[in-house]
């Protein structure tokens, strides 16, 4: 796959934000068709009329059938329940991807009932923004994302290969490989303990006093992630609970840690904290 396109028909399964997006992107890449489903036909026609996808469908058991490539842009559960349903509508030898945040529970359910001539390739691009639904999809989004994948030993080569190919080709400057286990407990620090901690931020009773005259850039850049999918989320953090709730007592450690610092006045201990901080902070950037 390159930029000069891909003699694929895509079917994507979910046309909101990131989606939609797919769509967008791979579209550049003159694929034969790009087919997508929703249950939501507004999106379904706006996607259509933008020419994002050159069909809709409520149902797209026909377009299914035909697609090379599937790629499976909704939440979790719906994942696992499109998949049984349509489990004798795939094409054969299709590969089929997702854009999930968590892998390793949602792999082993889809394995314990995938056919041999069907291969699952984990994906997640880590890429997003606040704001939901195809009116938001952008064919840009992926730029300079990273994009990982978690692939199993019933995969292809070949095709844990296209899908790199594709994460490169959409726009994502750092692709990685990572089996699906470590991929949950990187993410559950990485992405959704910031999510815990933004949202306990807004949670706060403090919230309610009238406080924007007091918010600044830290604040603002602290609960930027707060503005969340609730159903999406809380799928995500039930079905990587273990990890989740190990990186959340692990920040209530470093949380005590400073607290202590300040009510013992421990100068030399916060500063120590604060330098370290500062230290792996510019080393990120």
């Amino acid at each position: 796959m390159d930029e000069c396109g891909f003699d694929f028909n895509i079917f994507i399964v979910g046309l909101g934000l990131i989606g939609g997006s797919y769509a967008m992107a791979l579209r550049k890449l003159n694929p034969l068709s790009i087919c997508g489903i929703d249950v939501d036909e507004n999106s379904l026609k706006e996607a259509v009329n933008r020419g994002i996808i050159d069909q809709g469908f409520t149902d797209g058991k026909e377009a299914l059938r035909k697609a090379d490539l599937v790629i499976m842009a909704t939440y979790p559960e719906e994942i696992v329940n499109f998949m049984k349903n349509n489990i004798g509508n795939f094409k054969k030898g299709a590969v089929i991807t997702d854009t999930c945040g968590i892998k390793e529970g949602l792999i082993d359910i889809i394995n314990s009932f995938l056919p041999d001539e069907l291969d699952f390739v984990g994906g997640h691009p880590m890429a997003g923004k606040e704001s939901k639904g195809i009116k938001v999809a952008s064919d840009d989004i992926f730029n300079n994302a990273n994009y990982i994948i978690t692939p199993t030993e019933r995969n292809r080569k070949e095709n844990i290969m296209l899908i790199e190919k594709m994460a490169r080709a959409i726009g994502c400057k750092k692709v990685i490989s990572i089996s699906p286990k470590e991929h949950d407990k990187i993410i559950s620090f990485t992405s959704q303990l910031p999510h815990v901690i933004a949202v306990s931020l807004m949670d706060s009773d403090l919230v309610e006093n009238n406080i924007e005259t007091f918010t600044g850039g830290s604040f603002k850049d602290a609960t930027r992630v707060a503005v969340i999918n609730s159903t999406l989320w809380s799928e995500l953090f039930f079905l990587n609970s273990d990890n989740l709730i190990t990186e959340i007592e692990r920040f209530q450690k470093s949380i005590e840690k400073i607290k202590n610092a300040i009510m013992s006045e421990d100068e030399n201990t916060l500063k120590h904290i604060f330098k370290n901080a500062t230290a792996r902070r510019k080393k990120m950037v």
